[in-house]
């Protein structure tokens, strides 16, 4: 049993995805999965009002532009399973549910491969001024590329070199959010005027990928810059963390391997003139729970046994671009490189190309789940959390929504008694008040994004 007054506070979010399965697995025949009914609002409502009732600090929709290929084609298995498409656009779904909600944060993924700075910003903006600053975007540079590419008709872009781009597109969208409108700009008087134009400025911007001249589109927003997530292994992904990033995903895993990975990332915020402290680290976190070990373990196997097992190497080039099967099983994975998701292949490069087809159909690319009774889920992740510098999980269903039902009803109880998970406080607050623990909604001025704030000129 944990000494509940050693215990940490921490935050928590629940990873969905619009679209009928995700993290590369195909579990929407199971019999308590819900979410093949991704494309009803009522689904998204009551997981929304469900989780922001039990006290979750935000919903988080994952999203991805590509779909699985291998050898040039979608393979049928595909559609078959409802492995990758269709899917629908987070950001809608997340409007739909601002007025169902009132304290959850919001936070969508987008792309900065393959959306324009300029419209992404106006569209991120218009979500946090109509929920009253309760928005979050997860920044991703499109791991599902070599794909998405294709469809958006734009050349490919190295992985490293996309988070070259991803700078410069973080520079546009700093300025529109943070410099082109000040804060009280808008009067709404109409005696007098309804904007100040002393406060409404022109931006500039001629970065090697990105060129914006003009006025943004909306006002500033109530946390001005939505809450920064982020995740990513590699150098690059950790050295763009730990500049823009304020909440950071790591995977799962021992407490030795993420606490290697919080570290790295506090390090590099430390390198950015930020507090290692400044950047919460949220490690995803699934789990099984059964009211005995036994009945974990059956609940478990039922899962595996709904899954095709053909969908296996679809799945892992849907997120790597690297077609397994035409690999003899003990090739070494270490042998193997990609210019899409590299975390993918790293995080097995230990194992043989066998190995990783029978780890992937046990869970894709999410979380390894923990199987077991309430009181030893709520164990393992305040030894994690402790163990591993942990701020927070995020957790992924297995089986949505039913898996979160059982974390919601069994685990978060025990949580919140032994002082893990506080309540929310009475007031609604912005996501970055409540997840980052800043005393205003607006970034931290230790943020590289505050300085567009700071130097605005008079144009």
């Amino acid at each position: 049993m944990t000494d509940q007054n050693s215990v940490k506070p921490l935050r928590l979010g629940l990873f969905e995805n619009a679209q009928a399965n995700d993290s590369g697995t195909a579990t929407w025949r199971h019999p308590d999965n819900g979410r093949y009914l991704f494309d009803k609002l009522e689904y998204w409502r009551d997981t929304a009002r469900m989780v922001e009732d039990a006290g979750f600090d935000f919903l988080f929709l994952a999203d991805a532009w590509g779909w699985a290929d291998v050898a040039g084609e979608r393979p049928d298995i595909c559609s078959v399973e409802g492995l990758d498409l269709p899917r629908l656009d987070p950001a809608i779904i997340l409007a739909a549910l601002i007025p169902e909600t009132t304290r959850l944060g919001l936070v969508a993924t987008g792309s900065t491969l393959l959306e324009p700075p300029y419209s992404f910003a106006r569209r991120m903006a218009t979500l946090d001024i109509l929920s009253g600053g309760r928005i979050g975007w997860n920044v991703v540079t499109t791991g599902t590329a070599d794909t998405a590419v294709q469809g958006f008709g734009v050349p490919m872009v190295g992985h490293d070199e996309r988070y070259l781009m991803a700078d410069d597109f973080m520079q546009v969208v700093y300025k529109l959010w943070e410099q082109a409108w000040e804060e009280g700009a808008l009067e709404r008087d109409k005696s007098g005027r309804f904007a100040d134009p002393s406060k409404v400025h022109r931006i500039a911007h001629d970065g090697p990928y990105f060129r914006s001249h003009g006025y943004g589109n909306t006002s500033r927003s109530p946390q001005g810059t939505p809450v920064l997530f982020q995740a990513g292994a590699s150098p690059a992904g950790r050295e763009f963390g730990g500049k823009h990033g304020e909440a950071i995903f790591v995977g799962s895993g021992s407490v030795e391997q993420l606490r290697a990975h919080s570290t790295a990332i506090r390090e590099e915020a430390v390198k950015n003139g930020r507090a290692a402290s400044d950047v919460k680290i949220m490690s995803a976190f699934a789990a099984i729970v059964g009211s005995t070990e036994e009945e974990a373990q059956r609940k478990y196997a039922e899962v595996a046994d709904a899954q095709n097992p053909d969908v296996t190497v679809a799945s892992y080039a849907w997120f790597t671009g690297l077609d397994l099967s035409a690999y003899a099983p003990s090739t070494p994975m270490a042998e193997l490189s990609t210019e899409l998701s590299q975390t993918q292949v790293a995080r097995f490069a230990d194992k043989t190309v066998g190995d990783v087809l029978g780890d992937w159909h046990a869970h894709g690319v999410g979380a390894r789940p923990i199987v077991g009774t309430p009181e030893q889920v709520a164990d393992r992740m305040i030894e994690l959390a402790d163990g591993a510098d942990l701020d927070g999980f995020l957790f992924a269903p297995v089986i949505p929504p039913a898996s979160t039902v059982d974390f919601i009803e069994h685990v978060l109880p025990i949580l919140k008694e032994r002082g893990a998970i506080v309540e929310p406080p009475a007031e609604p607050q912005s996501l970055r008040e409540r997840l980052i623990g800043t005393p205003t909604p607006a970034l931290a001025d230790t943020h590289t994004g505050s300085q567009y704030r700071r130097t605005m000129s008079r144009v």
